[in-house]
C-alpha cells in the first residue's frame, strides 16, 4: 500500500489584494512588505500604477508551509 498525502482543499486562483492578504495572514503591510525584502514572503505583482496584488495559490501555499512547521 502506497503512502499517500492529505490533498489540499481546492483554491480558486486569484489575484488577492494587500487587505485580503492581511486577513489570511494575520499580518500588516509593513510586516508583509519586510518579509518580502527578506525572502521570506511571496513577491506581489503590479497590476497598476498604484496596486498590487499577490498569486492566491502562492498566499496559500505560503500558509500552508508556516502550518507544517508548527512544533
Amino acid at each position: 500500500m502506497s503512502e499517500q498525502t492529505p490533498l489540499l482543499p481546492a483554491v480558486e486562483h486569484r489575484i488577492l489584494r494587500r487587505e485580503e492578504v492581511e486577513a489570511k495572514t494575520g499580518f500588516k503591510r509593513a510586516h508583509i512588505y519586510s518579509l518580502m525584502r527578506a525572502g521570506k514572503f511571496p513577491k506581489a505583482m503590479r497590476l497598476g500604477i498604484r496596486a498590487v496584488g499577490w498569486d492566491s495559490l502562492e498566499i496559500e501555499q505560503w500558509i500552508a508551509e508556516r502550518r507544517n512547521q508548527r512544533i
